[in-house]
């Protein structure tokens, strides 16, 4: 399933990001914004089980997330979006997958990868703001599903066709959420209009 929001708030700061003259503490205020917001989509079927509580007039029934969640960021940019979520989902894990594309091949190289225990008993959801050609996405997927991960979401900001395509071909059980899906990749894998390189602008190198 591909879902694209088209929340106001979302598409407002959505053109933040996109603006070259943002600055980079704009882009990273932004980046956390628009992931926070989009927790409300991605949460939206998170199972929940009834509690008793007492409320200052009395005794209720009342409900509890059922289902550990764990975030886990392709690194570098997909930092960028923990904040936002975790804030409103609580209780969450944190893994990292580091992944860079290969410039000629531009397929992906893992250099690092750090992941919660018993994710066969998590929500997984996979947080990159680009998704380009898909290749470091599918990569990431993959390597989660092989430590037990059989629920997953990839939650990214911008996406382009080709990497949802691969995606849906590699991975047709994982869930994309998006808040805008562009127009193509360009000659060097980028997407346009895009972003531009989120972690550099996320980081301030370059």
């Amino acid at each position: 399933m591909l879902s694209i929001s088209s929340h106001p708030l979302i598409q407002h700061k959505l053109s933040l990001l996109r603006n070259r003259s943002t600055n980079i503490k704009e882009f990273r205020e932004n980046l956390e914004e628009i992931a926070g917001l989009m927790a409300y989509e991605i949460s939206r079927d998170l199972p929940l089980r009834e509690i008793s509580i007492e409320s200052p007039m009395g005794p209720c029934i009342g409900h509890e997330l059922d289902r550990n969640v764990v975030l886990v960021a392709i690194l570098r940019a997909g930092l960028g979006m923990v904040e936002g979520i975790s804030a409103m989902i609580p209780n969450t894990r944190v893994g990292h997958i580091g992944m860079y594309r290969d410039h000629e091949s531009l397929e992906p190289v893992q250099y690092y990868s750090r992941l919660p225990e018993k994710l066969h008993e998590a929500e997984v959801i996979l947080l990159d703001p680009m998704l380009a050609t898909g290749g470091s996405a599918s990569e990431a997927i993959t390597r989660l599903k092989e430590a037990g991960a059989n629920g997953i979401k990839l939650v990214c900001i911008v996406g382009a066709p080709e990497g949802v395509g691969r995606i849906e071909k590699d991975h047709p059980d994982v869930d994309i959420y998006l808040t805008a899906l562009d127009e193509k990749l360009n000659d060097a894998g980028y997407i346009v209009p895009g972003l531009g390189d989120a972690g550099d602008r996320l980081f301030g190198t370059r």
